[in-house]
């Protein structure tokens, strides 16, 4: 069985955003990078089927060298191969979905996982993208997978229960959060990730369809008011200005 996992660097949860001088872009100078939380609860789903199943597993990032740092990691964890497909240019998600398929395209990969969605961009658009462009089966915000000879059972949280969802090989498959709990790196996985090759290959991101006009961030939340008083002359004071200014009743 072979297995491809698709990881994106995304900034850590906790970076301060910043609009880049340009407006359009973020500022990128003091950002910390990560792996997409989503992206390994896929890692992880790959790496059980790894062991359970003797499935040969490949990484793959599009990005710059910065990006060797997500495939480093997933080196660490257990994946035999790592691939950058190096451009500055990450694009849109369909751009992402091409640069992606192109890379897929004829290597009889078996499963194609990746988190339902990117953190930053929350587009959830790429895997769905993806399958169809391979034309193959797919399951997405998948909350509990069974691999068969030749098939897939998956599961997800719908509005209305549980949803069943099965198909065959090959497929693509989006993690959601409660797949799996993902492992950590120890320091005998790190050790031996840094003797192992990432693999380049030149994958100049397709156009992008959708391009960005403006950024701008929300705007600062003015400062609360304290009411002084006894409660009698508080709840006046707060009856007044939820009548006057917020004009809420």
């Amino acid at each position: 069985m072979k297995i491809l996992v698709a990881l994106k660097q995304v900034p850590d949860t906790e970076t301060k955003i910043k609009v880049g001088p340009d407006g359009k872009s973020l500022d990128l100078g003091d950002v910390k990078w990560i792996t997409s939380p989503y992206d390994e609860y896929a890692l992880e789903e790959a790496l059980r089927l790894k062991e359970s199943r003797d499935a040969e597993v490949t990484a793959v990032s599009v990005g710059n060298d910065k990006a060797r740092a997500v495939l480093q990691g997933a080196l660490a964890l257990g994946v035999q191969n790592a691939v950058l497909v190096k451009s500055d240019q990450t694009g849109d998600p369909m751009a992402i979905a091409r640069t992606l398929a192109g890379f897929a395209k004829g290597k009889d990969f078996d499963l194609i996982f990746l988190g339902n969605k990117g953190f930053g961009g929350d587009n959830a658009s790429v895997g769905p993208m993806l399958a169809e462009l391979l034309g193959i089966a797919q399951a997405n915000v998948v909350t509990r997978l069974e691999v068969l000879d030749g098939s897939f059972r998956a599961e997800r949280e719908g509005d209305a229960g549980t949803e069943i969802l099965e198909g065959a090989l090959p497929a693509v498959i989006t993690a959601q959060r409660g797949l799996n709990e993902p492992r950590y790196a120890n320091l005998k996985g790190i050790m031996a990730a840094k003797k192992k090759t990432i693999e380049e290959v030149d994958g100049a991101v397709a156009a992008p369809l959708v391009g960005v006009v403006a950024l701008d961030l929300p705007p600062a939340r003015p400062e609360g008011r304290k009411l002084e008083g006894s409660a009698a002359d508080q709840a006046a004071a707060l009856l007044g200005l939820l009548r006057n200014e917020a004009k809420v009743l």
